[in-house]
C-alpha cells in the first residue's frame, strides 16, 4: 500500500512536484559549479590513526614537508658559462616571484662564514651576478666541491647531474596559486632546453599532485560525457524509440547534478576518487529508468490507460528498484566504515548520489511520461530479437539439463581462482596511477637515478627531555642514525642539524672541507653560540632542525618510489637498528613525512578491504533475510555474487594486478551492484511462486525468460559503463573499470545459470505455504 500511496501522490501533484524538482536542480547545479579540484594528497589514513597524528604534529612544529618542486638536468657542460648563467637567471627570477620561498641549486647556493665581530654565522650566495669569464665559473666549480654539506643533493656523485629546489610559501602549496606558478617554471625550463638543447626535468609531489589533479579535471568531462553516449546508444538499442532515450539519459545527468551538489554542500573537494562518480550515477542510474519503463509499457499493453499504467509501474517496480539500489549504495557506503577520509568521501558521496537519482527516476520518470503520448503498440526493439529469445532458451535449457556440469565447472573455475589469489601482490606507488608514457614519471626516474628520489622521509626524533638534542651523545646518536638510513639504496643522504653543524665547524675554521665534522666538546658551546645568533628567531640556523625546547629534532631524506611492498620490509628491518641506536625508554624515533603516510595508508586500506567487503555482505546479507527470510535463501542469494568476487581476485593473481588503494574498492561495490541481479531474479521468482500452481521447473523457466532480459541489459550497461575507464590516464582506473566490468559479467552468468540451478535443486524441499518476506513483483 506504501507505494501506491506514492505512485498516487506522484500523478496526482505531479505539476508542483516537477516544479519543485527544476528549482531543487538548480540550486544543486549551482552548487556543483563551485566545485574545485583538490591541491592535496587525499588524507588515506583516518585523522585519529597514531601515525597521522605524528606527521600533523611534525608538521606543526617544523611546517609543510613536500614543499619542494625539482627542476634539473643532465649534461658535460653544466659548468660552461653561458648554460651557468642562464641557470643562475632562472633561480633569480623564480625568487621574486610571490609563493616562491626559497630557490637552491648550483648557481644559486649559499656559503656559510664567520662573522668574528657579531660572533655569528652569514650566509652569503656563492653567485651575485652573471659570471664574465670560464674562469670565475671553474671557481664555483671548486668551491661547491669544498663544500660537503651539498655533496649529492644539489650536484650529483658524478658530476654530470645538477637539479633545483624550488620552495613554496606554505600557505600557497595546497591552493590553486601554485598552478601558474608551476606552469611559470616550466615556461623558464622549456625556454632553457630550447636554448642549449639539454633536457630539463620535473618533479617534486606539488608538480605531481597538480599532474594528476589537471588529468583528474580532463578525465571527468571525458568519461561523464562517454557514459552519456554509450548509455544513449544502449537505451536507442533496447527501446528503438527517441523518448526513453532522452529522458533517462536527462534524469541521471540529473543525478549527477545533485551528487556534485552534495559533493559542494560537504565541502568536499574533487579527488581521483570522486571524479569517477558522475560517470557511475550515469550507468547505475539508467537501470532505474529502464525498469519502471518496461513496467508502463507492458501495463499499458494490458490496460490501453496510460495514467493508470504509471502507477501502476511506480508502485510495482519502485520497490524492487529501492531494494536494488539499497544494495548498490551499500556497496560504496560501507567504504565509510573504513574511517579513511578520502574513502568515505568517495563512498558517502557515492552512495548519497545513487539513492537521490533513483528518487529522481522514480518521480519524474512517469511525471514526464504523463504528459508524452501514449506508447506505440511496439515500444522495444532488442528484448522482443530473436537472438535474445534464443540466448535466453539456450539458459534455460542449460540450467534444467546441465546442473552438475554448472556445479561441476563452477567449482573448477573457484580451485583456480584461489590458486591465482595467493599470487596477489600488495603493492602501491605514489605514481603509480599515471601512465607510463607520462612525462612526470620518467623524469622522477631521472631524479631516482641521480640523486635517489625527490620523495620526502622525515625522521622525528624525540629526546623527551628540554635541551636534550643539544647533547653531545644524542648528536652522535643522530649522526649514527642518519649514516644507517643513508647506506640504504633507497634513500639520498640527510640534511639535519649535524650537517648544519659540520657546516658550521668547517666555517668556524675558516671553510677547510677537512672540518666538516660535528664540533668537539671544547669547540661546542663556541659553534653552538655562533649559530644561535645567526638570523632571525632564538635558534637561527639551526631553527630548522630543532623545535622551540630543543627538545624534538628532524632528519629530512629524499627517497625513491619503491613501492609499499619494498618500504614495508625496509621500515620493517630499520626500526630495530633505529631501537638499537635509541633506547625507545628514553627516546622517540618516528619515520614520518608523505610517504611514510602514504606507504601506511596503503597498509591500512588493505587492512580495511577485509572489514569493508565483511559489511558489505552482513548488510546485504540483512536485506535478503527481510525480502526472503531463511538461512537456505540467503545462501542461495549470496554465493552466486561472492564466487565472481574469487574469480576478480584470481585475474588478479595471474595477471599481475596487485592490490592498492584503487583495486582495494572493487570487492565491496561489485558485491553491492551484482546483488541487484540476484533482487530482480529471487523476487520475481518468489512472486510466482506464491501466485501460481506451476512447478518450480516451470517457474524457474518463465523467470530466466521474464527477467533475464533485464538483467543481460543490466549487465551490458554495467560492462560498457565502466568499460570506458580502460581509456583512463590513470593505472588504477583502469583496473578498477576494466575488473569491474568483468566481475559484473560474470555475476550476471552466475544469477542466470549457477543462481537457478540452485533454486532447481531446492525443488523438493519448498513449502509454498511457509514463503515469509513481503510479497514483491518484480517490473
Amino acid at each position: 500500500m506504501f507505494w501506491k500511496h506514492i505512485a498516487s501522490a506522484i500523478l496526482k501533484n505531479r505539476l508542483i512536484i516537477f516544479i519543485c524538482v527544476l528549482a531543487l536542480s538548480a540550486f544543486m547545479g549551482y552548487e556543483a559549479s563551485k566545485v574545485k579540484i583538490t591541491f592535496n594528497g587525499g588524507k588515506v589514513l583516518p585523522v585519529t590513526d597514531s601515525a597521522f597524528i605524528r606527521y600533523a604534529e611534525f608538521k606543526k612544529t617544523f611546517g609543510q614537508d613536500a614543499s619542494s618542486m625539482v627542476i634539473g638536468i643532465k649534461s658535460p657542460n653544466i659548468f660552461d658559462k653561458d648554460v651557468f648563467n642562464d641557470w643562475y637567471q632562472i633561480g633569480e627570477q623564480l625568487k621574486k616571484i610571490k609563493g616562491i620561498k626559497a630557490v637552491i641549486s648550483a648557481a644559486n647556493i649559499y656559503n656559510l662564514q664567520k662573522d668574528t665581530l657579531q660572533h655569528k654565522f652569514v650566509l652569503k650566495p656563492l653567485v651575485s651576478g652573471l659570471l664574465q669569464t670560464a674562469a670565475a665559473v671553474d671557481s664555483v666549480k671548486q668551491q661547491l666541491a669544498s663544500m660537503p654539506f651539498y655533496k649529492g643533493l644539489i650536484v650529483s656523485n658524478d658530476g654530470q647531474s645538477t637539479l633545483m629546489a624550488i620552495t613554496f610559501d606554505d600557505k600557497i602549496i595546497n591552493t590553486p596559486f601554485r598552478v601558474p606558478i608551476i606552469k611559470k617554471i616550466n615556461q623558464l625550463g622549456q625556454a632553457f632546453e630550447n636554448k642549449h638543447n639539454i633536457k630539463v626535468h620535473y618533479s617534486g609531489l606539488p608538480l605531481i599532485r597538480t599532474v594528476v589533479g589537471d588529468l583528474v579535471a580532463h578525465e571527468f568531462s571525458l568519461f561523464l560525457s562517454l557514459s552519456v553516449v554509450i548509455t544513449a546508444l544502449i537505451l536507442l538499442l533496447f527501446f528503438r524509440s527517441v523518448f526513453p532515450v532522452i529522458f533517462p539519459v536527462l534524469i541521471v545527468i540529473l543525478g549527477v547534478i545533485f551528487s556534485l551538489g552534495v559533493l559542494q554542500m560537504m565541502h568536499y573537494e574533487m579527488t581521483l576518487l570522486t571524479g569517477i562518480i558522475p560517470p557511475l550515477i550515469v550507468v547505475i542510474g539508467i537501470p532505474n529508468c529502464v525498469f519502471i519503463l518496461n513496467k508502463y509499457f507492458h501495463e499499458y499493453g494490458i490496460s490501453g490507460n496510460k495514467m493508470a499504467a504509471l502507477e501502476v509501474a511506480v508502485e510495482r517496480a519502485g520497490i524492487t528498484t529501492f531494494i536494488a539500489n539499497v544494495t548498490t549504495a551499500i556497496g560504496f557506503g560501507v567504504l565509510c566504515f573504513t574511517n579513511s577520509e578520502l574513502l568515505t568521501q568517495f563512498g558517502l558521496i557515492a552512495s548519497i548520489g545513487i539513492m537521490g537519482t533513483f528518487a529522481l527516476s522514480l518521480i519524474l520518470v512517469p511525471i514526464i511520461f504523463s504528459f508524452l503520448p501514449a506508447p506505440r503498440a511496439s515500444q522495444t526493439g532488442i528484448k522482443d530479437s530473436k537472438l535474445m529469445d534464443g540466448l535466453l532458451a539456450t539458459l534455460d535449457k542449460l540450467v534444467h539439463t546441465k546442473r552438475k556440469t554448472i556445479y561441476l565447472t563452477t567449482a573448477l573455475l573457484v580451485i583456480i581462482a584461489i590458486v591465482g589469489m595467493v599470487r596477489i601482490n600488495i603493492n602501491g606507488y605514489v605514481v603509480d596511477d599515471l601512465p607510463q608514457s607520462n612525462n612526470t614519471l620518467h623524469d622522477l626516474k631521472f631524479f631516482e637515478s641521480n640523486f635517489n628520489g625527490v620523495l620526502p622521509l622525515e625522521v622525528s626524533i624525540d629526546t623527551k627531555r628540554k635541551n636534550g638534542v643539544m647533547n653531545l651523545a644524542t648528536i652522535r646518536k643522530v649522526e649514527k642514525l642518519e649514516k644507517l638510513i643513508s647506506s640504504y639504496p633507497e634513500f639520498s643522504r640527510s640534511v639535519s642539524l649535524i650537517q648544519v653543524l659540520k657546516f658550521s665547524t668547517q666555517a668556524f675554521y675558516g671553510g677547510s672541507p677537512e672540518y666538516y665534522r660535528l664540533p668537539d666538546g671544547l669547540e661546542q658551546n663556541f659553534i653552538l653560540n655562533y649559530a644561535g645568533n645567526s638570523g632571525k628567531g632564538t635558534s637561527g640556523l639551526l631553527k630548522t632542525y630543532l623545535d622551540s625546547t630543543h627538545r624534538v629534532t628532524r632528519v629530512t631524506f629524499e627517497m625513491v618510489d619503491a613501492g609499499s611492498k619494498k618500504m614495508n620490509t625496509v621500515l620493517a628491518e630499520l626500526q630495530p637498528r633505529i631501537d638499537s641506536i635509541f633506547n625507545p625508554k628514553k627516546f622517540h624515533v618516528e619515520l614520518t613525512g608523505s610517504s611514510i603516510i602514504f606507504i601506511k595508508g596503503t597498509n591500512y586500506l588493505l587492512k580495511n578491504l577485509y572489514e569493508s567487503l565483511a559489511w558489505a555482505i552482513v548488510l546485504i546479507a540483512g536485506v535478503m533475510w527481510i525480502l526472503f527470510r531463511g538461512i537456505r535463501m540467503i545462501a542461495i542469494s549470496l554465493v552466486p555474487n561472492l564466487i565472481p568476487l574469487i574469480i576478480t581476485a584470481g585475474i588478479m593473481g595471474f595477471f599481475g594486478i596487485p592490490l592498492k588503494p584503487s583495486t582495494i574498492l572493487i570487492f565491496s561495490i561489485a558485491m553491492g551492484i551484482s546483488s541487484d541481479q540476484t533482487i530482480y531474479f529471487i523476487t520475481r521468482y518468489r512472486h510466482e511462486l506464491r501466485h501460481s500452481k506451476k512447478s518450480i521447473s516451470q517457474i524457474v523457466s518463465d523467470t530466466i525468460r521474464e527477467t533475464g532480459v533485464s538483467m543481460i541489459f543490466i549487465a551490458t550497461v554495467l560492462f560498457f559503463g565502466f568499460g570506458i575507464f580502460a581509456i583512463s590516464n590513470f593505472g588504477g582506473t583502469v583496473a578498477l573499470g576494466v575488473l569491474l566490468s568483468i566481475t559484473l559479467l560474470v555475476a550476471m552468468i552466475s544469477n542466470l545459470t549457477l543462481l537457478p540451478a540452485f533454486l532447481l535443486s531446492l525443488e523438493g524441499g519448498v513449502d509454498r505455504n511457509k514463503i515469509k518476506g513481503p510479497d514483491i513483483d518484480e517490473a
